[in-house]
C-alpha cells in the first residue's frame, strides 16, 4: 500500500503528516514555508509512493468557508496542475489548532516549546490525518 499525506495548509507555513504504509498511523512528517510546498511534494512523491493527499478544510462554526479557504483554493489548483493524477480528498479541520496545542500540553511540553508555530501546523497536520482514517 501507499502512504497517505496531510496537509494542514497556511499561508506561512504549512503542516504535512503522513501515514505508514499500512495506513494505520498517522505521524507528523514536517512543517514546510508555503512557497516552497510543491517543489517539497514534488520531492517527497519522488521518493514516496503516496496514493491520496488529505488537505484540511477550514470552516467557521456556522459551517461556512473560513477567511484562508481563498489562499487553499489557489494552492489546489495548482496542486492539480502539477500532480493531475494525484487524488485528493478534504476534511473539516475545524478545531485542530486547540486539539493540537492541547495535545503539546497533555504530553508534557514547556511553555517555550508550545509558542512553536511549526509544530502546531504538523500536530494539527496530523490530527486531519487521524480524523481522515478515522472517518475510512
Amino acid at each position: 500500500m501507499a502512504r497517505i499525506l496531510a496537509i494542514d495548509f497556511g499561508t506561512k507555513r504549512t503542516g504535512i503528516a503522513i501515514t505508514d504504509e499500512l495506513q494505520i498511523i498517522a505521524s507528523g512528517l514536517t512543517t514546510v514555508e508555503t512557497k516552497a510546498l510543491i517543489p517539497f511534494l514534488k520531492a517527497y512523491f519522488e521518493k514516496e509512493a503516496v496514493e491520496l493527499v488529505v488537505v484540511g478544510e477550514p470552516k467557521q462554526l456556522n459551517n461556512e468557508a473560513s477567511q484562508s479557504e481563498n489562499a487553499i483554493r489557489l494552492f489546489i489548483e495548482d496542486f492539480k496542475k502539477t500532480f493531475p493524477k494525484m487524488p485528493m480528498h478534504r476534511v473539516d479541520e475545524r478545531f485542530t489548532s486547540k486539539m493540537a496545542f492541547q495535545t503539546m500540553i497533555d504530553s508534557g511540553l514547556s511553555k517555550k516549546q508550545r509558542q512553536n508555530k511549526a509544530l502546531v501546523d504538523e500536530i494539527s497536520a496530523t490530527i486531519i490525518l487521524q480524523s481522515y482514517l478515522y472517518s475510512k
